[in-house]
């Protein structure tokens, strides 16, 4: 039988570890509230994107999800700078704008579809 004195012990260790666990977990939850979210997206739906003009910070991700019935692709004006696999029905792509710029974009399937993202 265990004495007073190690029950005593193990109660501290044990409250000792949930203190720690709750701090670190408090520490990550204001670290995320401190940081502003990141995050844009754009909906492909009726041959069209939407927003046409998207404007976020410069270090955004920006989600494209295809909600038409058939396949469509994000490509950059240049060729160089992104450019998705076909996306098919609810699939989605991303790509983080890192720096400033205006960014046109078009569907490479259906060239007549077109936006734009500007990155501040």
């Amino acid at each position: 039988m265990k004495s007073d004195k190690s029950k005593m012990r193990g109660t501290v260790m044990m409250v000792v570890a949930l203190l720690a666990l709750v701090a670190a977990t408090g520490a990550r939850r204001s670290a995320a509230a401190e940081k502003p979210s990141s995050h844009a997206e754009v909906t492909i739906d009726n041959f069209s994107f939407g927003p046409q003009s998207l404007s976020v910070k410069a270090g955004t991700e920006v989600t494209w999800v295809n909600h038409d019935d058939i396949p469509h692709t994000v490509v950059s004006e240049d060729l160089i700078t992104f450019r998705s696999r076909a996306l098919d029905t609810d699939e989605s792509w991303s790509f983080t704008f890192t720096k400033p710029g205006t960014y046109t974009y078009f569907c490479s399937i259906h060239p007549k579809m077109t936006a734009k993202v500007v990155a501040q």
